[in-house]
């Protein structure tokens, strides 16, 4: 599944939000974590202001921080705010001719976002970040950052 920039980014950021819910980040510090353009990610945190996953805080150590459940968001919930879910072939207007070919490749492809779709509503950003830290320590990897939820390197 291939992703948009505004969507890896927002995941980028509720995540590195979410794996510290008492810390406040600057889309400054997010975006330079990352290697990404601080205004684009403004953009992103503004998105994800609006749908509550996120909250601005102000003042000298102000910035942005987790809002929202990370037991209860998922992945699907991020990735809706900037994709078009609804858009498979059909929905798109691609070519589908009528055939029995066709309609069975159609049902084929609808299958395969239904799962993937399933798939993304059953991890929440808790399961994530686990998984991150479990990998971690079983790989002795380490991280650009003790709170890097992402960047796993070697």
């Amino acid at each position: 599944m291939k992703l948009q920039k505004a969507t890896r980014f927002g995941l980028y950021a509720v995540l590195e939000l979410a794996s510290d819910p008492t810390r406040h980040l600057t889309a400054a510090d997010i975006a330079q974590t990352y290697g990404i353009s601080t205004n684009h990610l403004a953009k992103v945190l503004g998105v994800l202001s609006r749908a509550g996953l996120v909250a601005g805080v102000r003042g000298a150590s102000g910035g942005y921080r987790f809002a929202a459940n990370p037991r209860r968001v998922t992945l699907l919930d991020i990735i809706a705010l900037f994709e078009d879910l609804g858009s498979g072939p059909a929905a798109r207007g691609d070519p589908s001719p009528n055939t029995e070919i066709g309609d069975a490749l159609q049902a084929v492809l609808t299958e395969i976002d239904d799962i993937a779709q399933a798939t993304l509503r059953a991890v929440t950003l808790t399961t994530l970040i686990a998984l991150m830290r479990r990998r971690q320590r079983t790989t002795g990897r380490t991280v650009a950052r003790a709170s890097d939820p992402l960047a796993v390197g070697s």
